[in-house]
């Protein structure tokens, strides 16, 4: 069985920092792994993305320079740094994964398995 669980959420000021984990489990071992958020009232958006097999990389272009994605393979635990946080990277942020992408990288047609979700909360 599938599980994905994320951690790490909580309320920070802007310029704050928050590390958001994502523990897989039930997966084969190169998938496409990735974060996703969604604000109220906005759609769901996809914030950027890994390839354990290789460990490529991609990112949203809101957060580019201040997040980063990475794994921990031993764990089969996925991370996302987040510095310098704004405003609007108030948001659900969600964990997905799928072993073969069939669309854009932020499509979340793309993605099979999804996590709860963990709320980041940034404030002035």
């Amino acid at each position: 069985q599938v599980q994905l669980v994320e951690s790490g959420g909580g309320s920070v000021q802007a310029g704050g920092t928050l590390r958001l984990s994502c523990a897989a489990s039930g997966l084969p071992g190169r998938i496409y792994m990735a974060w996703f958020r969604q604000a109220p009232r906005k759609e769901r958006e996809g914030v950027a993305r890994i390839y354990t097999g290789s460990g490529s990389v991609l990112y949203a272009d809101s957060v580019k320079g201040r997040f980063t994605i990475s794994q921990d393979t031993a764990k089969n635990t996925m991370y996302l740094q987040m510095n310098n946080l704004k405003l609007e990277d108030t948001a659900m942020y969600y964990c997905a994964a799928v072993q073969a992408v069939g669309y854009a990288w932020s499509d979340l047609r793309s993605y099979r398995y999804w996590g709860q979700g963990t709320q980041v909360t940034v404030s002035s």
